[in-house]
């Protein structure tokens, strides 16, 4: 099980119709990488990376630092199969 110290904050929106949402440090994070991802490619941050980089079913290639929007430069990881 993959964990993390990012938070996440949880609720109920609105008062007559309802929408369950999520917000915090952890769903930015996601959504910038998501936005700076490609096609068919798994793309991982680089705490993903430090939990899993010593797995022999994955290589990895490493994407240099990439601009987050609110959290400078980030890096990121493509996984692949080994």
């Amino acid at each position: 099980m993959l964990t993390s110290n990012r938070s996440v904050v949880a609720g109920i929106v609105g008062k007559k119709k309802f929408q369950y949402d999520i917000w915090g440090d952890a769903v930015n994070i996601a959504s910038r990488m998501e936005s700076h991802g490609t096609v068919g490619r798994v793309n991982i941050s680089q705490k993903t990376y430090d939990v899993i980089k010593n797995e022999a079913i994955f290589s990895f290639e490493h994407r240099s630092k990439v601009a987050a929007k609110g959290k400078g430069e980030v890096d990121m990881y493509y996984v692949n199969r080994a």
